[in-house]
């Protein structure tokens, strides 16, 4: 097990490339499955969720290789209908993409009730819901859900609550359904575009992916292609958040502005200077911070994964910023390491209230989910003196080789093996 160290106090300069999109990538590698001839997959994040879940298509008896670390190629002729391993399904929530996947090729798909960050609850009702319009049953045995159809059939599915995952889901298990499938109150992140996108390069019909309707027809086969991801929105806005904290004057590479308008509205009302090119931003803060509020709202609201990291930068705005978030109201895990490294921050219901700026000083922190590392890394950045943070598990799920980007733009950081010591603290902890 290893920890992060993090000098803070030193500028971040340069330029940083943003990888392929987490959120995009585990939804596009399940999805590969639903194609009859190969399928290649390029710009994917070097990250732990992406390799887990190609395990998990091996173990069903898809061939994947890989091609400088970037580019998979998945040829699913020879996969197979069954259980999905319980280990690797706990690891991460996105996992649960196989059962849309795998009911649309197979009708029939059996998973363990899936993993991920505790932020809550994450209910999967709205998929089961959709399974279930589309002709599926779906039982509960033993830990494990079993979703069976004779055939899938079309129709008309409204969201009770807009989920991407659900979203997803239904989509993969309608693309080879007989008939029309309409889901309404869908989700509109640029990642669900994504999968849209490379299932229509298969040969399936949708439209209105990215508004709130979307429209399948079912096709009987489909077919394997080649297809690029999109940039992470997150990591970039994670790097834009570092840069305005601890910044003088970055270049995001690899970005598209637009899936980020709520976080730089936000910026510029900061103070921070930034200027958008076709897909590169440039960010430079200003000489004094002013603090604002934030309210995190499904897209193209404010996003509940770069809400941690922008707590971190509200401690060094001038007076008090509330935030509130309204997806994942446990989301505020990060605010106690926070706390132990000087931040005023005081918790009332479901928001956060900053006050600023502060002084960050150094300490032992620990990430309990994936965002509150990045937030952490980022307090590291700007508090006196060292921070050490371990969870690092976390952080490794959804930001490649983040050290070494941050080596790049000039910041001190570094990780070291933790003692046997440490990581018995750390268990008990």
């Amino acid at each position: 097990m290893q920890k992060i160290l993090v000098e803070g106090g030193h500028v971040l300069n340069g330029k940083v490339r943003i990888s392929g999109a987490k959120n995009s990538a585990v939804a596009l590698v399940p999805a590969a499955i639903l194609a009859d001839s190969r399928v290649t997959l390029e710009g994917l994040p070097n990250i732990s969720d992406v390799y887990t879940l190609a395990q998990l298509l091996e173990e069903i008896g898809g061939s994947v290789s890989w091609d400088a670390g970037q580019t998979l190629h998945i040829n699913p002729e020879n996969m197979i209908s069954m259980p999905l391993p319980n280990g690797k399904v706990k690891k991460l929530r996105a996992s649960y993409y196989f059962m849309g996947a795998m009911l649309g090729k197979f009708k029939e798909a059996v998973i363990g009730l899936p993993g991920g960050c505790h932020l809550g609850p994450r209910p999967i009702d709205q998929h089961i819901k959709g399974f279930e319009a589309l002709g599926a049953e779906v039982t509960n045995e033993q830990g494990a859900i079993y979703i069976r159809a004779k055939e899938l059939i079309g129709a008309r599915i409204y969201l009770d609550v807009v989920s991407v995952g659900a979203t997803i889901n239904i989509m993969l298990a309608a693309v080879k359904a007989k008939g029309r499938t309409v889901i309404e109150n869908a989700a509109k992140e640029p990642e669900i575009i994504d999968v849209a996108t490379l299932l229509t390069n298969m040969g399936a019909k949708i439209k209105g992916a990215g508004t709130d309707v979307i429209r399948i027809d079912g096709v009987p086969t489909l077919h394997g292609c080649r297809h690029t991801i999109i940039p992470d929105r997150i990591e970039a806005g994670t790097y834009i958040i570092a840069a305005a904290a601890a910044g003088k004057e970055v270049v995001i590479d690899n970005v598209i502005p637009q899936h980020l308008e709520s976080l730089l509205a936000k910026l510029r009302e900061m103070g921070v200077t930034i200027k958008e090119s076709d897909d590169q931003l440039y960010v430079s803060p200003g000489k004094k911070l002013k603090s604002v509020d934030i309210k995190t709202l499904v897209y193209p609201g404010f996003p509940t994964d770069l809400q941690q990291p922008f707590t971190t930068l509200l401690t060094r705005a001038y007076d008090t910023g509330v935030v509130t978030d309204t997806i994942y109201s446990a989301r505020l895990k990060h605010i106690d390491e926070l706390r132990r490294m000087n931040a005023t921050i005081k918790v009332e219901g479901g928001s956060a209230i900053v006050t600023g700026p502060v002084e960050l000083e150094g300490a032992k922190v620990k990430a309990s989910d994936l965002r509150a590392g990045a937030a952490l890394v980022i307090a590291g950045l700007i508090a006196n003196g060292i921070t050490e943070i371990t969870g690092l598990e976390h952080i490794d799920r959804g930001y490649e080789n983040m050290t070494k980007k941050l080596t790049n733009l000039g910041a001190k950081i570094w990780r070291e093996n933790m003692t046997e010591e440490e990581i018995r603290q750390f268990q008990n902890s």
